[in-house]
C-alpha cells in the first residue's frame, strides 16, 4: 500500500502534458476562422476587435502586421495589439498568438513582444481557441496605410518610422467583398481570392461541378485561376478585370457564393458526374504559390 501510494502521489498533482504536434488547421473551431487565415497569409493593413472569452468588455485589437513584425503591443494609450503576420512560428499557430495575447494582456504601455514564444513546453489552455469566444465574427476594417500603429496625435521616430514607411510601400490595394473574400488590385491584375471553411475535398467537387456546368466565375471577362492552400483549408483564386471597381464584384461574388453552396449541398445526394470528374481532376492540378 505504501509503495503504491507514493508513485501515485507525484502523478497526482502533475498538470497533464500536451504533445506538442504539428496542428495542419489552427483556427478550426472558431468562428472567425476564414477570416483569421486571410489576415495572416495576404490581407497587407487590416484591424479586427477580439471578444476574449472570459473578459468581453477588455478592449483587444487583432491586426495583420505590428511594428517591425512584433508578436503583441501594447500602444502608449493602453490598447493591446495581437499580431497576426510574424517572422517566426511553432507547431500551432493558435498556441503562439494565445501565448502572445496572454503576455500582452498582462504587460504595461509600451511593451513590445517581439516575437511569439515557440520553444516552451504546451500547456492546455493557452490556445486562441481556450481565450477568445469561439462564435464571436471578426468585423475586419481596412486601412490604406499603417497609421494605426501610433496613438493619436503620435509622431513615429526612428525605428519605428523607417517599419512604418516600409510596410505603407508594400500595401496592395484591397476591399473585402464579404467574410473572407477580398478583391486584391496586384500589379496589373486583379484577383479575388476567397477562404472557404469547407472541407477541401467537399470543396473541389463543388467546384468541379460548377466548371462542367460552366458557371466558375463573376462574369464576362473573368476565370478561375486556381486554388492555394492555407492553414488546413482551401482558397480558390479568380482573375478579375483590373479596371473594374472593387465595388462591381460585390454582387457578382454573392451570386457565385450562393451557387457554391448549392453545389456543395447537393453533393450529398448526387455525386459527381463523368465530365464533373474530369474537370476536379484538372483543377486539382491548378495550385497557385503567393509571391
Amino acid at each position: 500500500m505504501g509503495k503504491a501510494a507514493r508513485k501515485k502521489g507525484p502523478k497526482a498533482g502533475r498538470k497533464p502534458k500536451v504533445r506538442d504536434v504539428f496542428v495542419a488547421r489552427p483556427f478550426e473551431g472558431l468562428a472567425a476562422e476564414p477570416e483569421m487565415i486571410a489576415l495572416r497569409e495576404f490581407v497587407p493593413s487590416a484591424t479586427a476587435a477580439l471578444t476574449l472569452r472570459d473578459d468581453p468588455e477588455r478592449k483587444v485589437t487583432l491586426g495583420t502586421v505590428l511594428p517591425m513584425a512584433a508578436a503583441a503591443l501594447v500602444r502608449s494609450d493602453g490598447e493591446v495589439f495581437l499580431g497576426m503576420q510574424v517572422q517566426t512560428r511553432s507547431s500551432d499557430i493558435s498556441r503562439d498568438l494565445g501565448r502572445s495575447l496572454r503576455w500582452a494582456l498582462e504587460a504595461k504601455p509600451g511593451a513590445v513582444l517581439s516575437v511569439p514564444d515557440t520553444t516552451s513546453e504546451p500547456v492546455e489552455g493557452e490556445r486562441l481557441q481556450d481565450l477568445l469566444a469561439a462564435d464571436a465574427a471578426l468585423d475586419v476594417r481596412l486601412h490604406e496605410d499603417f497609421s494605426w500603429w501610433l496613438a493619436e496625435d503620435t509622431e513615429p521616430t526612428g525605428e519605428i518610422a523607417m517599419s512604418l514607411e516600409r510596410a505603407n510601400a508594400a500595401i496592395m490595394p484591397t476591399e473585402r467583398l464579404s467574410p473572407g473574400a477580398y478583391w486584391v488590385l496586384a500589379g496589373a491584375k486583379a484577383h479575388l481570392r476567397w477562404v472557404w471553411s469547407a472541407d477541401e475535398n467537399r470543396l473541389l467537387q463543388a467546384l468541379a461541378r460548377l466548371s462542367a456546368a460552366g458557371a466558375l466565375n463573376l462574369g464576362e471577362g473573368t476565370r478561375y485561376a486556381g486554388s492555394f492552400r492555407a492553414h488546413g483549408l482551401l482558397v480558390p483564386v479568380w482573375d478579375l478585370d483590373p479596371e473594374a471597381h472593387a465595388r462591381e464584384w460585390i454582387e457578382p461574388a454573392k451570386q457565385l457564393g450562393s451557387r457554391l453552396e448549392s453545389a456543395l449541398a447537393s453533393l450529398d445526394d448526387e455525386p459527381l458526374n463523368a465530365a464533373e470528374r474530369r474537370a476536379r481532376d484538372g483543377l486539382i492540378g491548378r495550385q497557385l504559390t503567393l509571391r
